[in-house]
């Protein structure tokens, strides 16, 4: 829930995102900004060896830009998640700007 509510306050603060849709892809929890179309999808799930995980499309270039500034300060997925431990206390300043990326990654494109 706290990642749930650092998403929305990302969002909230993050100029030209838009309204955020909380909806269900792959009965998984994804946040999309529909109005602006301005991001790429969140979701957060659990992945098979345990903890949780926020995830981005595989297909973006999101993970691997965060990973070059965050080499070894979180446990990756490949280029699609990062993941925490359950309990675990999450580095709010470094995933705001994971999560700021995600929903605006396609004005990055445009502009």
């Amino acid at each position: 829930m706290t990642l749930r509510a650092l998403i929305f306050e990302t969002a909230a603060a993050t100029p030209g995102v838009g309204t955020l849709e909380e909806t269900l892809k792959w009965g998984q929890p994804a946040y999309l900004t529909p109005e602006t179309r301005s991001g790429s999808t969140l979701r957060l799930g659990l992945p098979k060896n345990g903890g949780f995980a926020l995830y981005v499309h595989c297909q973006t270039t999101i993970i691997s830009d965060f990973r070059s500034f965050f080499p070894d300060a979180f446990a990756y997925d490949g280029n699609r998640a990062v993941r925490f431990d359950a309990g675990a206390a999450l580095p709010r300043e470094e995933l705001t700007l994971l999560i700021r990326s995600a929903l605006t990654y396609h004005l990055k494109k445009r502009g």
